[in-house]
């Protein structure tokens, strides 16, 4: 009967161990194709739960100990086990969702002005999340001119992306759970199926192969999305994660020396920053340290004209659709001139009433883009 006690121990902690070691960063579990493992073991992770504890206290039961310390420190090494796996290590409890979203307009905002942003824009309404507060949290619910937007952000792919979270006609509620292939994953509240955070798809559960419908969104220096967006509202850190949020500059500026999110400065290796564009079913990926040098990419896509542009402050890009019969293409000062006509870097035109058609384009690790987008050129 020992035997049965060791076995239903020994199964509770490499079960609670496995829970998290394939949906965390461990050594080795973010290079397997697991996440049908990891989800089966989730899903049913009460099932394993119960029978292996039912087959521990049997076999404690029916067995004789002469040393009652043989049972006791076993017992309270799978309880420290327990509270550390569920309540230390799962992705929702070491980053958790603010208490408070609090939005100030330019006049009252407290937020850096160098910090980098995902910037959203729907019918002339303009909101800023700044990194420092997304990337700890990972994902925001909120609201932009009465629509429910998913703001996201993987600190670890340097994925900022924004979503509509309407799933088969609605409003779907999300918790961070874990990552896949180093990309962060969120589970959806109604099915409990798994999301991944960089294509807005439903990558395990009932609702797999489902994708969320993406909005356009903009990474920019913050005082760079105010200057286009002076009306803005902009995300203020929230006191109950003031602690918690990074106060360096250290990622946004590529200086983080962590093994998950620091950054090569060289080209074309993991985590080597890239743009990339995403027009129709291509994708293509351009060298940042390029990008810095020519500050303006003109190229084709998918049969489409586009340019990518890198503003002077060396952190805000954009990318637009190429006008027909566009022959020349400079930019000066953060002013895009097109044959004879002018826009903003934004590509709002300033001598024409026409604006450029803005292209998909994200600023991610290498090694990010070309996981989940394998059919990428660059």
């Amino acid at each position: 009967m020992k035997k049965l006690f060791w076995f239903g121990l020994t199964g509770l902690i490499l079960f609670e161990l496995a829970n998290v070691y394939f949906i965390m960063p461990m050594p080795g579990s973010q290079q397997m194709n697991s996440i049908d493992l990891a989800y089966f073991l989730y899903s049913y992770r009460w099932y394993f739960r119960i029978g292996l504890a039912i087959a521990a206290a049997v076999g404690s039961i029916l067995s004789v100990w002469k040393r009652k310390w043989a049972v006791v420190i076993p017992i309270i090494t799978l309880a420290v086990v327990i509270y550390l796996v569920n309540y230390k290590m799962a992705a929702d409890a070491m980053f958790q969702q603010p208490q408070n979203i609090i939005f100030k307009t330019v006049a009252d905002n407290k937020v850096d002005s160098n910090r980098l942003v995902i910037g959203i824009e729907l019918n002339g309404k303009a909101k800023a999340y700044p990194i420092q507060f997304i990337g700890y949290h990972h994902h925001l619910q909120d609201t932009l001119d009465g629509k429910a937007i998913l703001v996201t952000y993987c600190t670890v792919c340097r994925t900022g992306r924004v979503f509509q979270p309407i799933v088969n006609g609605q409003q779907e509620q999300f918790r961070l759970v874990g990552m896949d292939h180093f990309n962060a994953m969120l589970e959806d509240a109604t099915t409990k199926s798994w999301w991944r955070q960089s294509t807005g798809e439903a990558i395990t559960g009932k609702r797999k192969g489902t994708k969320l419908t993406e909005l356009m969104s903009t990474q920019t220096s913050l005082e760079k999305w105010i200057q286009l967006h002076p009306n803005t509202t902009i995300l203020q850190a929230d006191p109950a994660f003031a602690n918690r949020y990074d106060s360096s500059f250290k990622y946004e500026q590529g200086k983080s020396k962590s093994k998950l999110t620091g950054t090569d400065s060289l080209s074309w290796r993991d985590k080597s920053w890239v743009i990339g564009i995403k027009a129709g079913d291509a994708s293509k990926a351009y060298d940042w340290n390029m990008l810095k040098q020519k500050r303006i990419v003109k190229d084709t896509l998918n049969q489409t004209a586009i340019i990518v542009l890198l503003a002077n402050d060396n952190r805000s890009f954009f990318a637009f659709e190429l006008p027909a019969n566009t022959n020349s293409v400079s930019l000066l000062n953060d002013t895009l001139l097109l044959n004879t006509k002018h826009y903003r870097i934004n590509g709002k035109g300033i001598d024409t009433g026409f604006n450029l058609k803005p292209v998909y384009a994200y600023q991610e690790f290498w090694h990010s883009w070309k996981t989940f987008q394998p059919q990428t050129d660059h």
